[in-house]
């Protein structure tokens, strides 16, 4: 949480704070980031190339000591159309990060990228950058593979022992690549591992600590994260172990090349993006090897707010497809019964697959739920059978999100500078997605702002003011107690503007008048951004 100083009547914002909104090209950036990237190009851009990050790992893991002969690695970055500052300081981070003596090479794989100019300039930033021209081998696909085969395209180049795909949108942690390598040269040809995915926001880019999760899926095939027993974690040292993990997220992985290669690569016939980390999490468990989160591995990720491209198909119902056909077995049937479309949908021969699965001896899926996954919740358990998994699997419980208590501070209404109105919603308090107006000040219901510790601000206790992204109006949205557009940040003076740091701009109104709109705009501007706070005494 920042601490905004706000003095005479001028908006000083930290410099860490990188999605200030400056002037009309400033948000013409931040918009056009949040289309083609799914996220904010312009907090990306004045982040640069490199930022020191804080170190989000367990107390224990620095006391921990690697061997000096660990596995040289190749790390694998595949591209598509991706923002450029971004995609630079993937690599700076990478190579600050790592020992020279482990980082055999990066092979950086741009899958025939549309945009205007990008390859071109990032081959010419690798040929003139010192620290990284002589480690990055660059490539490009010669049409449009996708994800999948394009990682299988970077793999094929690739001469380190041990092979680690990363997503081209991350920055990796200091000591990130030292244990999961230990853990691989304990047993090449058995230990695939990944790190713990901490959160770089999209909104505002801030870096923070992801909790100790581990992954699972629903029977749609979708990748979903799941709390880790209480059990397995009751002492501090069971914080730095390695924990098996019934599936991975797909992005950041580590694993013996010739093991890569050995267990059958990727499915070279599922296009472009999605099931592909089911696909080889169910392969790795249940063709004899084992999948595991190394905890004092670290790597920050950019969770983008949307997909920012689609080629016109539905490739996660192919692929899901396959991966029900080749190794759901007599299961697949929960799958199509959660998708029913994909029964209409073509997913290709699959006959070479299943003849790897057979090759490799793999065990059944039934193995797999009975050794790995008991826990996972069939369509057709019935009550006894979920009974006997809720006793036997310590799962913790959540609260509900309108059971929690808020811890208000403040308790005030937010009338426009110079003016007699007061910001209002528009419909009742209770309307998810009412926009917010200005109105005569009265003490009424929906003029009344709470103000939390966590510095969000609450209409009537009810809804919290939202600024969303790239839309020019807040509105009122449920509490998500997670910040980013739901921070904010003013002083208790006269003539304060109100920031939110997510969308880097202010909260301002359109026009001095009853019934205008309340809006979001820059904070630079003269006129529409002051607010004064009346308390409730």
């Amino acid at each position: 949480m920042r601490n905004q100083n706000i003095e005479n009547s001028e908006l000083e914002v930290e410099t860490e704070d990188f999605s200030l909104v400056k002037d009309a090209e400033d948000l013409k950036i931040r918009n056009e980031g949040y289309s083609k990237y799914g996220f904010n190009a312009l907090a990306s851009r004045n982040i640069g190339i490199y930022r020191e990050l804080p170190d989000t790992r367990h107390k224990l893991c620095d006391s921990i000591s690697y061997s000096n002969t660990l596995p040289s690695t190749s790390v694998v970055i595949c591209f598509y159309n991706e923002h450029f500052e971004t995609l630079l300081r993937t690599l700076h981070t990478i190579v600050k990060n790592t020992p020279a003596i482990l980082l055999h090479e990066i092979i950086l794989v741009d899958d025939f990228s549309d945009i205007e100019s990008l390859h071109d300039l990032v081959r010419k930033y690798l040929s003139t950058s010192a620290e990284l021209k002589h480690v990055v081998h660059f490539h490009k696909t010669t049409r449009r593979e996708g994800l999948i085969r394009a990682r299988i395209f970077g793999a094929n180049l690739a001469s380190g022992e041990v092979l680690v795909f990363l997503d081209s949108h991350v920055e990796v942690n200091r000591k990130w690549l030292e244990p999961m390598l230990a853990r691989i040269a304990q047993d090449p040809y058995n230990h695939v591992v990944t790190p713990i995915i901490d959160i770089i926001n999209p909104n505002s880019l801030q870096y923070s600590s992801s909790p100790f999760v581990r992954g699972g899926f629903n029977w749609g095939l979708h990748f979903k994260w799941e709390s880790i027993p209480k059990s397995l974690l009751k002492s501090d040292e069971d914080f730095v172990k390695p924990v098996k993990s019934p599936t991975m997220a797909g992005g950041l992985f580590a694993m013996n090349r010739e093991y890569f290669n050995k267990l059958g690569q990727y499915d070279s016939q599922m296009d472009i993006w999605g099931g592909e980390n089911l696909e080889l999490s169910f392969r790795v468990w249940m063709c004899g090897g084992t999948l595991e989160i190394i905890p004092c591995s670290r790597i920050g990720h950019i969770f983008r707010r949307h997909r920012p491209y689609s080629d016109g198909e539905n490739t996660m119902a192919k692929n899901s497809l396959r991966v029900a056909h080749v190794w759901l077995d007599n299961y697949k049937h929960h799958y199509l019964s959660a998708v029913p479309e994909a029964k209409y949908v073509h997913y290709g021969d699959i006959s070479e697959r299943l003849e790897l699965k057979k090759r490799l001896q793999c065990k059944s899926f039934d193995w797999y739920l009975q050794n790995i996954y008991p826990e996972l919740i069939l369509p057709d358990d019935d009550q006894k059978k979920l009974e006997e998994k809720s006793n036997k699997f310590d799962r913790p419980t959540f609260q509900r999100w309108d059971e929690r208590k808020r811890n208000y501070v403040d308790r005030f209404q937010m009338k426009l500078s110079n003016t007699n109105l007061c910001v209002t919603s528009e419909k009742d308090v209770r309307s998810k997605g009412s926009l917010l107006i200005l109105k005569t000040c009265i003490r009424a219901k929906n003029q009344i702002w709470y103000r939390t510790d966590k510095d969000e601000l609450v209409l009537a206790q009810m809804l919290c003011l939202d600024a969303g992204t790239a839309s020019d109006k807040p509105k009122l949205s449920k509490c998500h107690e997670l910040g980013e557009s739901q921070e904010w940040h003013f002083n208790n003076q006269k003539n304060t503007p109100i920031y939110d740091s997510a969308s880097g701009t202010c909260l301002g109104a359109t026009s001095p008048q009853v019934n205008a709109y309340v809006s979001m705009k820059l904070c630079s501007e003269s006129i529409g951004v002051r607010w004064n706070l009346i308390f409730d005494t």
